[in-house]
């Protein structure tokens, strides 16, 4: 109430602060919402420069009009002043890359209608397109002296062909020609159908010139089959190390890599032998030794990859990371030569860590990661003077990038330098993420778990509970960031996920627990998480819905085929007959080596019994499967066996389809928040509502 001794110039300030109070007093905070897939940001590949002073960086956007996905870099100092965009526009630049001196930035870009190798004068702003390839160079690399760049590119090949055909009449309209297909993978997911030929490294003066190509061979050169990995000059300027597959079947034995030199003059040299993977090859600033990571084949569905270190000859590998039983990635040495940089996984949780050339390790910093349900290897860089720059991510933190010092004489305390999604994230409330351990019924085994509570999140009410399952299989999740648990969690949902037996981080022993037995007992330790969550009291188990994409979908029907305690399911592009999709997959040759003992016509019963339609007939719960109709990772046919099956027996179901679309449906952000509202309005519809909500 105004008193009566209030004057006028008062009483107009109280209504001014009543009235037009600030927005975080006046408007509460809302859950995420559909359309803020086009809000989000990620910031990624983050490159420090020599001196540690700055950080450039891929932006990456989404634009409402043009459904579209681009990506333009920034840069930073490392203090997090000066935050300025290098490139604007919607285009396609990735792969920042500082020149040993400091003052010119490689990159690639389409800015031109194709991606080309783009170097840009730090400081001047001037930049110039230095290749004209034909076919798209990636995988760039600076010589150490500043003078070449050398990169990765596909050469053609015309295959002979089977058949003599008349040429078309001048002006006539035929039909396309057929694809003729002689190759085992000839297509592959989020690349669609492949062109012959073979990837080759190659070196550019770094002013713009005449490629050159180092490689050859009908082989492909950059690390396992179809991977990119840039080619690793020598400190003397002479050779290239990389990684390349040189096997006659190399199409089959996908992981059947060594490490080899190339000298610019051609000559070639392998550096490691084995029956195995060795991969991402780097060498020491003395050139010296090279360290590298791999692994001794036995052919099982998860082998932790170590981190080794080799004589530049070749001779007297070790093992680094021997006492770690993690997979190690990345490796990038130290400007002294003291020891090598890496990254891993424990318990869901990426870390950046430094490993002592006496095979001990510490770790430089965890939360080390992009966010998403995709869990991408996040890539890291180092400067001189020991500061690294590296995508930040936590539950409610995405699109970061942090600075930290590696070594005890800076006084540099890490901070987070980028994050382009604080002004979305002052908006939004989001879900809250907590983790649990519990046991799992089959054997005791502690499995990792974490509940997402929905905003104004209320326990005395009881919610409706999302279970949703993991991919690889041998993958995990973490506490990193997730847009579509937190768009489910917005729309009043539990989630909960865990990494059951399988996942990696946890060890060589528990990733195969599943090795040809899968899926398996997973069903136990993801069936105990649900009853872990449902103990608490705030779940309502009569709307109990699981869902899952890839290895994730694979389990949501297996899920469904043991127990019908769920009111309904959504399997996203999963895996339904193990026959089939080996012999339709762009995997082919991996999946019938790791996971089977054996091809399928050899044991078909062993196929059988580990395929979803082999417990269909236990299927009573409403289900929905969504897939991408470019899916060439687990194609679309394996959705349609199961729609149809369930449709047969009489189960409600529904197949949704999106065109133009690969394994994770994410290429158009419309058909990405298209997806996650179809999983959301499926439960809906099954969804029986509770008291108090």
């Amino acid at each position: 109430m105004f008193t009566q001794n209030a004057t006028p110039i008062k009483i107009i300030g109280m209504i001014v602060v009543l009235f037009f109070a600030p927005r975080s007093l006046a408007i509460e905070k809302e859950g995420l919402k559909p359309l803020d897939i086009f809000e989000f940001e990620s910031a990624t590949s983050p490159q420090i420069s020599p001196d540690g002073s700055r950080v450039v960086y891929v932006r990456n956007h989404a634009d409402i009009k043009t459904d579209g996905r681009y990506s333009n870099l920034w840069i930073v100092d490392a203090s997090g002043e000066n935050h300025r965009p290098l490139t604007t526009g919607h285009f396609h630049q990735m792969n920042p890359l500082w020149s040993p001196d400091g003052t010119r930035l490689a990159y690639l870009s389409d800015e031109d209608g194709s991606l080309q190798i783009h170097v840009r004068w730090m400081e001047t702003g001037s930049a110039t397109k230095i290749t004209h390839h034909i076919e798209a160079p990636s995988a760039i690399s600076w010589s150490p002296d500043g003078e070449m760049i050398a990169f990765l590119a596909l050469v053609p090949s015309t295959p002979e062909p089977i058949a003599k055909l008349p040429t078309p009449p001048e002006g006539s309209q035929w039909a396309a020609p057929p694809k003729v297909i002689t190759d085992l993978v000839y297509r592959f997911d989020q690349r669609g159908y492949l062109k012959t030929g073979h990837t080759h490294a190659f070196v550019v003066p770094s002013l713009g010139g005449t490629a050159r190509q180092i490689t050859s061979g009908n082989y492909h050169h950059g690390g396992a089959f179809l991977t990119r990995e840039a080619p690793q000059w020598t400190p003397d300027g002479k050779s290239l190390i990389l990684a390349a597959n040189r096997t006659d079947d190399f199409q089959k034995d996908l992981l059947q890599t060594e490490i080899y030199e190339f000298s610019l003059q051609g000559k070639m040299k392998a550096l490691t032998q084995r029956e195995g993977p060795d991969i991402s090859p780097a060498i020491s600033p003395d050139g010296k030794r090279i360290a590298y990571v791999g692994f001794d084949d036995r052919y099982q569905g998860f082998q932790v990859q170590n981190l080794y270190i080799m004589n530049r000859d070749g001779s007297d590998p070790q093992v680094l990371s021997r006492n770690l039983d993690r997979t190690v990635s990345n490796p990038q040495w130290a400007a002294d030569g003291s020891g090598i940089y890496g990254l891993y996984d424990q318990h869901g949780n990426t870390r950046l860590a430094f490993f002592s050339l006496d095979g001990n390790h510490r770790d430089l910093h965890q939360d080390v990661g992009i966010g998403g349900s995709a869990y991408p290897r996040p890539q890291y860089s180092v400067s001189r003077n020991g500061i690294y720059a590296f995508p930040h991510t936590r539950p409610d933190r995405f699109g970061e990038i942090l600075v930290g010092s590696a070594t005890s004489n800076h006084d540099y305390p890490s901070r987070v330098v980028v994050s382009v999604n604080e002004d979305l994230f002052k908006q939004r409330e989001l879900g809250t993420v907590k983790e649990i351990w519990y046991a799992s019924s089959k054997d005791q085994r502690r499995i990792q778990g974490w509940i997402m509570t929905p905003p104004n999140f209320d326990g005395r009410k009881k919610y409706p509970l999302i279970l949703e399952i993991h991919g690889g299989p041998f993958a995990n999740y973490g506490d990193r960031f997730d847009i579509e648990k937190q768009m489910w969690a917005s729309q009043g949902y539990v989630v909960f996920y865990s990494n059951p037996r399988g996942s990696t981080s946890y060890g060589e022993e528990f990733g195969n627990l599943i090795h040809h037995a899968y899926p398996g007992d997973d069903f136990h330790d993801l069936d105990d998480g649900v009853d872990s969550v449902v103990e608490k009291g705030f779940v309502d188990s009569r709307n109990l819905f699981v869902t899952g994409g890839s290895g994730g979908g694979v389990l949501t029907c297996w899920m469904i085929g043991k127990t019908t305690r769920f009111a309904a399911a959504v399997s996203a592009y999963p895996v339904i007959n193990w026959a089939s999709f080996t012999l339709t997959t762009d995997i082919a040759g991996f999946v019938s080596q790791y996971w089977f003992p054996c091809l399928p016509w050899e044991d078909p019963q062993h196929y059988w019994d580990r395929s979803l339609l082999s417990v269909i007939d236990q299927v009573e719960t409403p289900t929905m499967l969504i897939t991408g109709e470019n899916d060439w990772r687990t194609p679309i046919s394996e959705s349609e066996q199961y729609y149809q099956a369930l449709k047969l027996l009489g189960v409600e179901a529904s197949l949704v389809r999106y065109p133009d679309e690969a394994h994770g449906i994410r290429a158009r952000p419309s058909h990405h928040f298209s997806k996650i509202q179809h999983i959301v309005g499926w439960f809906e519809r099954y969804r029986t509502k509770s008291r108090g909500q």
